[in-house]
């Protein structure tokens, strides 16, 4: 689900109808809606001036308003909140006329259900985003920003610069899939973006949240270019994502969308063009099913056109937990860095996915006391340290954190301000923000999450003396295990779960000591060295290469 309520407002005069939205809106488990009601244009005017609406449910007639006048008003008032009109059997010629002028569709009120209800809201948000700038997404100018940032500091030629603020190829698509009813057919939107070919073949994650769009896919396929090229691995950076709250799907429901997608963006990908992975809302058997759906069109078995998928498939062994595994290496190099012995420090994860999670289990080994956890539904402290084991179980039964006994409940707000040596961000972009980088009360601060530190943040920390693991370095293990998976599947071997990680662990800390070093030698933060680090390699490879024709 979203990680806040939908704020709606219905303008309908007639009391049975409006009570019967609401009570369709209030059973529907796929939105989370704030819903306010008026029963006339006047009070519907003056909610929309004080803003903070996504959406208008519109009757066109009212007794204060009535037919497309209704609709200009509320356009004149609040242009960018989209409106869906309400309209009886008798008014369906007057609604379609409506949404020619404007309006995103129109719901018929004497044949309404919940599923059309919900279907027409969350289409309409869909399709508002679309039209309304992909681009100009928050995250997307954090990756420009820091590109930029790191360009000036190393002189980066303007032509290169211009050329590397924008992703080399977008594909934006929008397909249907059928619901498990087979009588409700979804349209959702569909991205990947390839950020730079000039080093390889494009690699990077395909992710299923509701917020994706073309600007957050954008700013991760930039940050995977960067990525890579620190690595020293041979590929430029990509991202995919479908627009789709994956919790709610059914697993064939979540079948079917994988493999449409995959039909839809399979001109563009390959083992030897794009390489997609797990990211955010998939996992490994996602990754088998687009394997699966690609060959069945190439007509044979292609396992390197995906890693991160299952070993009996052809997946790597340790890719699952690669991302933190990576962390913690890196983690134990930056603590020795530091002075910090890990072995009784103390740790906070914000995140319990599969990077949190793991990073968890790797920091616990190493006598890491795991002090405060988080995922979407709460956070969890203990000063005197959480039980890894009971945390794994009770997620393993209940899915998240929420309801575990031993400890005491925190936001995730409060979390991030804790007391600690090592602060893990494996969650959500733009956590630490020039609102709370002040507070923050960590030693070391690892980033496993894409983009969880505003620029201005990284400066307010700096002043802290907080050494930052960047992401682009902190979550590199993810990219560098697939590496080593596409290069089993192009080679048909396999390598051992020891030879894995020590191949791992040992492009990683190349990455770490260059990334120090340059931080050092020029009084760079960790961020932009690791940032010039990688931008220097892809200015190179684009220079060599020249530019057709």
């Amino acid at each position: 689900m979203q990680d806040s309520p939908l704020h709606l407002l219905l303008v309908e005069d007639n009391p049975l109808h409006s009570k019967l939205i609401q009570r369709l809106l209030a059973a529907d488990t796929q939105l989370d809606c704030d819903v306010e009601a008026v029963d006339n244009l006047a009070d519907g005017l003056t909610r929309l001036v004080k803003g903070g609406l996504d959406l208008v449910l519109l009757d066109l007639v009212l007794p204060d308003s009535e037919e497309l006048e209704t609709l200009f008003r509320v356009r004149l008032v609040a242009p960018q909140v989209p409106v869906v009109v309400l309209t009886s059997l008798d008014d369906v010629k007057l609604a379609a006329r409506a949404v020619e002028s404007g309006a995103y569709d129109y719901l018929v009120k004497t044949h309404l259900k919940g599923v059309a209800l919900g279907r027409a809201i969350r289409y309409t948000l869909s399709r508002a985003r679309a039209r309304g700038g992909e681009w100009d997404s928050p995250m997307f100018r954090l990756a420009q920003q820091q590109f930029l940032k790191a360009a000036q500091y190393m002189g980066l030629d303007d032509n290169i610069r211009q050329r590397l603020l924008f992703p080399q190829r977008t594909q934006m698509v929008s397909f249907p899939f059928f619901r498990d009813d087979r009588a409700q057919v979804e349209t959702v939107f569909g991205y990947r973006v390839q950020h730079v070919l000039s080093m390889g073949p494009t690699k990077g994650g395909i992710r299923y949240h509701e917020d994706v769009d073309l600007g957050e896919v954008a700013a991760l396929a930039m940050w995977m270019t960067w990525k890579c090229a620190l690595m020293k691995l041979p590929f430029g950076g990509a991202k995919g994502g479908v627009r789709v709250d994956p919790t709610t799907l059914s697993d064939r429901e979540l079948q079917r969308l994988t493999r449409r997608y995959t039909t839809e963006i399979i001109d563009i990908i390959g083992p030897d063009k794009d390489i997609p992975a797990p990211d955010m809302g998939t996992d490994e058997r996602v990754m088998a099913w687009l394997m699966d759906t690609y060959s069945q069109q190439i007509g044979h078995a292609v396992p390197a056109v995906v890693t991160g998928k299952p070993v009996v498939l052809g997946g790597s062994l340790g890719r699952k937990e690669a991302t933190g595994r990576g962390l913690v290496y890196l983690i134990e190099a930056s603590a020795a860095h530091l002075g910090i012995e890990l072995a009784g420090a103390t740790a906070v994860i914000q995140g319990f996915g599969n990077v949190g999670s793991h990073t968890v289990i790797f920091l616990a080994a190493l006598g890491v006391r795991i002090i405060g956890v988080s995922d979407a539904s709460t956070g969890l402290y203990c000063r005197d340290g959480l039980s890894v084991e009971a945390l794994l179980a009770h997620v393993a039964e209940h899915r998240v954190l929420a309801g575990y006994p031993d400890a005491e409940a925190i936001s995730n707000a409060e979390l991030l301000e804790l007391p600690c040596d090592v602060l893990v961000l494996a969650a959500l972009q733009s956590q630490v923000t020039v609102e709370n980088a002040a507070r923050l009360n960590c030693r070391l601060l690892a980033e496993g999450a894409n983009g969880p530190t505003t620029l201005e943040a990284d400066d307010i920390l700096a002043d802290h003396d907080v050494f930052v693991l960047p992401d682009i370095l902190g979550n590199a293990g993810g990219v560098t295990v697939s590496y080593f998976e596409w290069v089993q599947g192009m080679q048909n071997l396999m390598w051992t779960h020891e030879e894995i990680n020590r191949r791992q662990q040992a492009i990683l800390l190349d990455a770490f000591e260059r990334t120090l070093r340059r931080a050092e030698e020029n009084h760079l933060d960790m961020r932009t060295a690791a940032l010039i680090e990688g931008v220097t390699r892809v200015t190179e490879a684009k220079l060599l290469r020249g530019v057709f024709p």
